[in-house]
């Protein structure tokens, strides 16, 4: 019998087990005031990694909360030194947030202070985006194969920079560039035992992704211009009214169009070994309907609930009062402050935990499942690489909240 040449994603994730992982989990990060978040993140991720398989074989996440909880305190650390050193080198020049404004310059220079300040951080948010992607992949295996990404934080966040500011000074118009440029920079870093991936294609390929974002600008200009004209003609009052929501929706597809269609192209282009090739096949379609579909359940739960909740509340601080002749005490009035704080934290984690099933799991799963690796025997050559040190986890990640809930 020949050898498969292709393996096709599959997603083996259960909802009622995932929903409950993941309430229990954040329940547990509320009690211990955020602390096990770390946890909580590592035991989802095992459960998702796990449920991920390709060739029948399931991938494996190998981190740790501890490892991630230590890596959080040492960038919490340095940054407030390096924040710290900022606010000192501000100071000198005249500039502080720290101080009440008493006239039109003081209010300029907090102003300018404030910006420097949030400017100063920005490097430290493209250097935790791609520590965070190395950490996941130093901690994932496949086939008993650890991933892998160069040490290359530093670079990434100079060009990821370069190319935001391209981007925003070209309005817009270089996303592709960007885009193409920053997964290239990653992905030509990224290894699975000794077998190095590699980024082709061309990044002007990627403005046929942004036609939905161009359509959906030109009916805003043609709101814009409606708008205009109105003033010498009511008639055309009516087209910024219809074409201003129509035009910020199509926009809204459209960056949502451009992430799926671009993760399509740059996933055709890519190969690992200059043997092994993938393809991907994502609908845009159906990754808005799945997230219109599971916001709309989510939200209707927790409406639902809340109602149940908040009517029970009502009639037991209804009966309370009558029993209390209309002037409860104060154990009366806590306890039910406690009620209510109690039934607000189980409606937060359960919606996080509702979204979590209802719209990531199924955008996910339709990820895996539209993902094919061709050339499926060429891994065979593939040899195990040395394991990467932990360094700072995702602390940075962590400290300024990017890489992704999971």
């Amino acid at each position: 019998m020949s050898t498969p040449t292709y393996a096709h994603g599959r997603y083996s994730g259960d909802g009622s087990h995932l929903f409950w992982l993941a309430f229990r989990t954040g329940l547990l990060t509320i009690l211990t005031l955020g602390i096990y978040r770390f946890w909580a993140k590592t035991r989802v991720r095992r459960y998702i990694w796990s449920s991920v398989l390709l060739d029948d074989s399931r991938f494996e996440y190998t981190g740790t909360g501890l490892e991630k909880f230590l890596g959080f305190l040492m960038a919490v650390v340095f940054l407030a030194i390096y924040l710290g050193v900022v606010q000192i080198v501000l100071f000198y020049f005249g500039l502080t947030l720290f101080r009440e404004p008493d006239s039109p310059e003081d209010i300029v220079a907090q102003v300018v202070a404030g910006y420097v300040t949030v400017l100063s951080v920005v490097p430290f948010l493209f250097f935790a985006i791609y520590r965070a992607r190395r950490y996941r992949m130093a901690r994932t295996r496949w086939r008993g194969i650890r991933f892998g990404m160069d040490k290359a934080a530093g670079g990434y966040a100079l060009r990821a920079m370069g190319y935001w500011l391209l981007t925003i000074l070209s309005l817009g118009l270089l996303l592709p560039l960007q885009t193409f440029r920053l997964e290239k920079y990653m992905v030509d870093r990224t290894w699975f035992g000794d077998a190095r991936f590699h980024q082709g294609g061309r990044w002007t390929a990627l403005y046929r992704r942004m036609l939905h974002i161009f359509i959906g600008l030109a009916i805003l200009l043609a709101a814009v211009i409606g708008a205009a004209l109105s003033a010498d003609n009511t008639a055309f009052l009516v087209l910024p009214f219809v074409a201003t929501p129509v035009g910020l929706v199509w926009l809204a597809v459209g960056f949502i169009s451009f992430r799926v269609q671009s993760f399509a192209y740059l996933a055709q282009n890519t190969t690992l070994g200059g043997t092994v090739a993938f393809d991907a096949r994502p609908s845009t379609p159906k990754v808005i309907l799945t997230w219109i579909h599971g916001s709309l359940l989510v939200g209707l739960v927790i409406s639902i609930i809340v109602a149940i909740l908040g009517g029970a509340g009502a009639i037991v601080f209804g009966g309370v009062l009558s029993m209390a002749e209309g002037d409860p005490g104060g154990g009366t009035i806590a306890a039910t402050v406690v009620l209510a704080v109690m039934g607000y934290v189980l409606v937060l984690v359960g919606g996080d935990a509702g979204a979590l099933v209802a719209i990531t799991q199924p955008i996910l799963r339709h990820y895996v499942e539209t993902t094919t690796l061709i050339n499926l025997p060429a891994l065979a050559d593939i040899q195990q690489r040395a394991a990467d040190p932990g360094a700072d986890a995702e602390g940075f990640a962590d400290a300024l909240d990017v890489g992704g809930a999971f």
